[in-house]
Parts: C-alpha cells; sequence; structure tokens
C-alpha cells in the first residue's frame, strides 16, 4: 500500500517541480500560487504515505534505501516549506522541489517491500539519531539551494548584464542571510544526530566511536560545517564563500549518504560500513 501511495506522491511531486520551474520562467501569481499549493499538497500525501508504511512496517521506516531516499526527499521538503513561511523566497522552490522530487522519484525505483528489522536497529534510538540526522541534512540542501542560487546571481552582477533571471531571484543578502539560517538550523541537528549515534554504538558494541566508514565521513562533514560555521561568525565569511562551501558540504552530505556504501567498495574493496542499508 505505502509503495503505491509513494508513487502517487512523486507524481504530485513532478507536477510541482514543474510548476515552481513554470513560475521562476513566468513569473504569474498565478502560477506561484497553484506551484506552492500543489508542493504542499506533495507534502501531505509524502507525510501519509511514511504514516502508512510506519503502520504496515511497525518501526520507523528509514532502514532501507526506498525508506532513506523517502525521508530525505521528506525532509527537505519540509524544511523548504518551513523556510518559506519565513522568508517568503518564491524562485527557492525551483531550486528546492526538484531535489526532493530527485529524492522520491529514487525512492519509487527501490525495492520496497516490508522486511524484518534486524535486532541491532530495533531501539528507540532509531527513530532519534536518524531523525536528527535527516533533517539536518534537508536543511543543508536547503543551503546548497540558496548557494546556487546565491551564484547565478552574482555571476549576473559581476557581468553587469541583468538578463531575466536577475528579476527572477532575490537580492544576494536575502540569499546569504537565508544560506546562514540553514546552517544555524542543520548543524546543531547533524551535530547531536552523531551525538545519538555515539550514544547508540555504545549501548549496542560498547564502544562510542569505531572509524566506521560512514562515521569518519560523518565526521568530515560535521568539520566541513564547523568550518563554515566558525568562518561565519569569526572571520566574517559571507557571500561567494558561504555559498560554495555549502554546495561543497551537501556533496560531503550526499556521499556519507549514498558514496560510502555503493561508491567506496568499488574505490577500496576492503573498506566497508558496518551503516549499510537493508533490503
Amino acid at each position: 500500500m505505502s509503495v503505491w501511495m509513494l508513487k502517487g506522491t512523486a507524481l504530485v511531486y513532478l507536477l510541482a517541480a514543474v510548476l515552481q520551474l513554470a513560475y521562476l520562467v513566468t513569473l504569474q501569481p498565478g502560477v506561484r500560487t497553484w506551484a506552492q499549493r500543489i508542493t504542499w499538497g506533495a507534502f501531505g500525501l509524502h507525510t501519509l504515505a511514511l504514516v502508512v508504511r510506519f503502520i504496515e512496517a511497525g518501526y520507523t521506516p528509514v532502514t532501507n534505501l526506498h525508506e532513506a531516499l523517502s525521508f530525505f526527499g521528506w525532509c527537505v521538503t519540509a524544511l523548504y516549506l518551513l523556510l518559506q513561511l519565513r522568508y517568503h523566497v518564491p524562485s527557492l522552490g525551483a531550486f528546492a522541489t526538484p531535489v526532493a522530487m530527485v529524492f522520491v522519484l529514487g525512492a519509487t525505483m527501490m525495492h520496497g517491500e516490508v522486511e524484518p528489522l534486524p535486532a541491532a536497529l530495533q531501539s528507540w534510538w532509531l527513530p532519534v539519531h536518524v531523525g536528527l540526522l535527516f533533517l539536518g541534512d534537508g536543511a543543508f540542501a536547503v543551503a546548497a539551494a540558496a548557494g546556487v542560487m546565491y551564484l547565478l546571481q552574482e555571476r549576473q552582477l559581476k557581468r553587469k548584464r541583468l538578463g531575466a533571471l536577475f528579476r527572477r531571484l532575490p537580492s544576494l543578502d536575502v540569499l546569504d542571510d537565508l544560506n546562514y539560517r540553514c546552517l544555524t538550523v542543520g548543524f546543531p541537528l547533524l551535530t547531536m544526530g552523531i551525538i545519538t549515534g555515539a550514544l547508540w554504538a555504545q549501548q549496542v558494541w560498547g564502544t562510542y566511536w569505531s572509524w566506521d566508514p560512514k562515521e569518519t565521513w560523518s565526521l568530515i562533514t560535521w568539520f566541513l560545517y564547523a568550518a563554515l560555521l566558525h568562518g561565519r561568525l569569526t572571520v566574517g565569511w559571507r557571500g561567494r564563500r558561504a555559498a560554495v562551501w555549502s554546495i561543497v558540504g551537501f556533496g560531503s552530505v550526499l556521499f556519507t549518504f549514498l558514496g560510502v556504501n555503493f561508491l567506496l567498495p568499488k574505490l577500496i574493496p576492503d573498506l566497508k560500513s558496518l551503516h549499510i542499508y537493508t533490503g
């Protein structure tokens, strides 16, 4: 049931992304209104699909790649909609919604059958640890989207050729502030996610840290965002540098999420993570 619901949700996400991009092109208020309505509708259907999946499985649905991709897409949409209520940046949807759509579409292509939960994951730590990490990653995804928008806007200003895209994107100050706000949301969530993971590992394996590849890359990602936050607060990093760091940081997020499990073993066959997706 939840698998078919997610496939239907993916189609709504696709429509939402098309409408968000259509607004960026046309700047028509009516298109904007429907883009937001459909995006909220996709988020609502997605939430319902996750609830149904939880009822079917009997555990928090984040254990296999189908579930993880779906939940990641939900987190991206949740953070985008939350920030949109605060900042009212219409063009942000054209950059954030397609990201969520890609994750959800990817989830529909993965094996989606409900499977028994491995013994090591049968803990209340699962929703706490994974929820914190994915919500933080959702904030970083929106920060990266704002970073891309910043670089596009800056490029037009430097060339002194203010094309059609210039009128469609917010000011550099707004984009830089949005990037910073996403960082202040995502970094504490990432930090708490790593801490809860260490506490869970101590309970299951008797050690807080084992230098597992996924743990190591999570720490690398943490240091990247810690450096960005430190630079902003003490050195005054703003603008282009902050935008680039946000994009690089999200690249590290994606590598931690997918690369460690699927790319790293091909590069270094003997280096495998215990943090694998079931199914």
